[in-house]
């Protein structure tokens, strides 16, 4: 395991684990104080094999046992169905085992949050030729949601409200002419982020605990956003 740390601006006496399973890379992050220490693997199909060593060797390296910790953050959706629901299942065993608050973190705003901007168009790769979609801007209390997320095909997301949009997600490389030719002059840039990732999780979720967030174990649920996961013989190409 490599245990990649770095402090943060904001900074918070929050003690808190935070991971995402939703996409094919499986990340852990541990938030103590400010400072964040993170891994990831791309996983394909083994995060639920891999996700608990991951945690384990990060609270074992920072000398931290999940009692000590303030709560339990996890990557909500929208995402991998399957996925998803690995993160819920590991988010309300931690919790439940160590009496402990969750915060679920929309896999769409880490996208915003990784991508450093202060208007971010966030577009992952929901197969069947589409997108899950939303689009954030940031403020002076944190991010201001301007589209919910939602799934759309690429060449039908909503239009942006005039700015100088950023569009981050791996739906900008699996349908990238289709997304700029929609959204036109309101996408500025479009910054090198695919994936979500549980360093940013940690960081939403630090900052949501510190202003007294958090739910109980039993209500981490994932955000599916769609209720399909294949195309019927009908639509298939």
């Amino acid at each position: 395991m490599i245990c990649h740390c770095h402090r943060h601006a904001f900074s918070c006496s929050v003690k808190l684990l935070a991971f995402d399973t939703s996409t094919e890379l499986c990340s852990a992050a541990l938030w103590l104080e400010g400072e964040v220490a993170a891994d990831a693997v791309h996983a394909g199909q083994r995060h639920s094999e891999l996700l608990l060593p991951m945690i384990d060797a990060l609270l074992r390296c920072a000398g931290i046992g999940v009692r000590e910790l303030d709560a339990i953050a996890y990557g909500e959706g929208p995402g991998s169905f399957t996925g998803l629901r690995i993160a819920c299942g590991v988010a309300q065993g931690l919790a439940f085992g160590a009496n402990l608050p969750v915060v679920g973190i929309g896999t769409l705003l880490a996208l915003a949050q990784a991508s450093g901007e202060t208007e971010a168009v966030c577009c992952l790769d929901a197969r069947m030729r589409q997108v899950y979609f939303a689009a954030y801007r940031r403020n002076a209390d944190g991010w201001e949601t301007v589209r919910s997320p939602q799934v759309h095909a690429p060449q039908a997301v909503p239009e942006l409200p005039s700015g100088a949009w950023t569009g981050c997600g791996n739906g900008f490389v699996a349908y990238a002419d289709a997304l700029r030719a929609r959204l036109g002059a309101a996408l500025a840039a479009v910054a090198p982020i695919e994936l979500p990732h549980a360093r940013e999780i940690a960081i939403l979720a630090a900052a949501e605990v510190a202003r007294g967030g958090g739910k109980p174990a039993a209500e981490a649920v994932p955000v599916y956003v769609r209720d399909k996961v294949a195309l019927t013989i009908e639509e298939q190409p």
